[in-house]
């Protein structure tokens, strides 16, 4: 048997056995196993065995001459966690400058074990050959590690997971994943608090701390946690337990909560990255340049309502008035709209697109850019920048707001050419917004009036959502 499997091996076919995807009890009292098959690892050719919590592997024995197995040479079996395994890749040569594609080699995991009171990291090389044989391991090893691999993944994961089993979730990733997983987080905590989701007045906050370390195209939100956009800084201070609240808000129809996000914008902002994202075949960096260059060039302002709630405490007078705060309306054209629960701090702007505000002190910024020309717009986006004040133009205004509503208008006989590469608008009145760097349309119910516009309203409202970059203490218990 050891010698037809050396030379399937060498043929690059190794024999595969798939057993039902969740392994059970076997008759013995050991875990049922998931996959079998050979690989070479270091030098020496060997059995391999997947279960849902172990994966097993023993060198394989030759046999002598009169048939018999050598039952003399040692054979020791190795075994790693799947718990200890945070990934696993495929493992490929590449010629230099080549970016994908590639003479597959086989599959490399990568282990984490704590020895005394040190945490070490190590890659284990499985070499295979065949295509088939990897990939049908590869897909099986990302399944138990729930390795996320399309938006929406870790969102699908967290409102099926027993969270309680758990003290903390890690996110490795950039803006897109780390906004996915806070909102899962949230809208599990609602779910399991037995709230209505699509109506949420006041959502109960979230029952693990998340923490986050930058590893993306993006990484305002890790920016802005930690003061700098570094992966090592992260790790550190989810390593010793460090802790800070932080404020999210929610975006929510007239009838349902869309989903909660820390930051969001409407109109330039919006249209740049719907037109980024039909681009995604470029590189990050040149993706965004061009998006930006190519929405400049045809700039168009939002006829938009805005209608806001005043901070209590950026109330000037009596008592009395503030306690009855009063709605407020702005009516316009405006360029863009954001909508800030945080600094949002990057590399683009070093003191935050919006610098006024804190990570947790109960309020939003709402940054309104009225219509002007293109060369007073540009100015006003260099300066975030600079050391300037951003704000500091005629046609800029700035809020600290509790609550916003906003009612973007547009004729039934919208522009054919927006709607072509920007996106602005629909037949159904969906709106692009940018929210924490994902592109979300928005669409909510029409009304229909004598002027011949479509209405959209997003209401925003606070929520405290408790982001911890703690995952586990200095102890490293899990």
């Amino acid at each position: 048997m050891a010698q037809r499997w050396e030379g399937e091996e060498r043929r690059g076919a190794a024999p595969l056995a798939r057993d039902p995807p969740r392994g059970g009890e076997a008759a013995g009292g050991e875990e049922e196993p998931l996959l079998r098959g050979i690989f070479q690892i270091g030098k020496r050719s060997c059995n391999v065995v997947l279960s849902a919590r172990q994966l097993r592997w023993s060198p394989i024995q030759p046999e002598s001459r009169g048939g018999d197995s050598n039952m003399n040479l040692p054979c020791k079996e190795e075994f790693v966690e799947m718990k200890d395994i945070f990934s696993v890749k495929l493992k490929r040569r590449r010629f230099v400058g080549q970016k994908k594609g590639g003479v597959l080699l086989g599959i490399t995991i990568f282990v984490c074990l704590k020895k005394e009171n040190k945490l070490k990291d190590t890659a284990i090389n499985f070499n295979n050959l065949s295509e088939d044989h990897c990939h049908s391991w590869f897909r099986c090893l990302k399944e138990i590690l729930n390795v996320t691999e399309y938006e929406g993944h870790a969102l699908s994961v967290l409102k099926e997971c027993e969270l309680h089993t758990f003290d903390g979730v890690v996110c490795v990733g950039g803006d897109g994943s780390t906004s996915e997983i806070a909102h899962g987080l949230l809208l599990r905590a609602q779910i399991d608090a037995g709230r209505d989701t699509d109506y949420i007045l006041s959502p109960v906050r979230a029952p693990l701390p998340l923490g986050i370390i930058p590893a993306g195209s993006t990484n305002v939100l890790a920016h802005t946690l930690h003061g700098i956009n570094h992966a090592v800084t992260a790790t550190l201070h989810i390593i010793m337990g460090h802790i800070q609240p932080v404020d999210i808000c929610t975006f929510s129809s007239p009838s349902k909560l869309l989903r909660f996000g820390f930051s969001a914008m409407f109109g330039f902002g919006a249209r740049t990255l719907a037109l980024a994202e039909k681009h995604r075949w470029m590189p990050s960096n040149q993706r965004r340049d061009f998006a930006v260059i190519k929405t400049l060039a045809s700039l168009k302002p939002e006829e938009c309502e805005l209608s806001f709630l005043p901070l209590k405490n950026s109330l000037q007078g009596s008592q009395e008035n503030v306690t009855k705060v009063q709605w407020h309306t702005i009516q316009g054209h405006f360029l863009n709209v954001s909508i800030m629960a945080i600094p949002s701090l990057c590399s683009m702007a070093p003191r935050g697109l919006a610098p006024n505000t804190r990570l947790n002190n109960g309020s939003m910024a709402l940054i309104v850019v009225r219509n002007t020309s293109r060369s007073e717009f540009i100015k006003h986006l260099k300066r975030y920048a600079s050391v300037k004040n951003q704000f500091n133009f005629p046609f800029v205004e700035t809020y600290a707001v509790q609550e916003v509503k906003i009612q973007p208008r547009t004729k039934i006989g919208h522009d054919t050419e927006e709607n072509v590469f920007l996106h602005a608008t629909s037949a159904e009145g969906n709106y692009p917004w940018n929210i924490d760097g994902d592109l979300m349309e928005g669409a909510s119910e029409v009304h229909v009036r004598e002027e011949g516009c479509h209405y959209t309203r997003f209401i925003m409202q606070w929520a405290l959502f408790q982001v911890e970059k703690a995952f586990f203490e200095e102890t490293g218990s899990r």
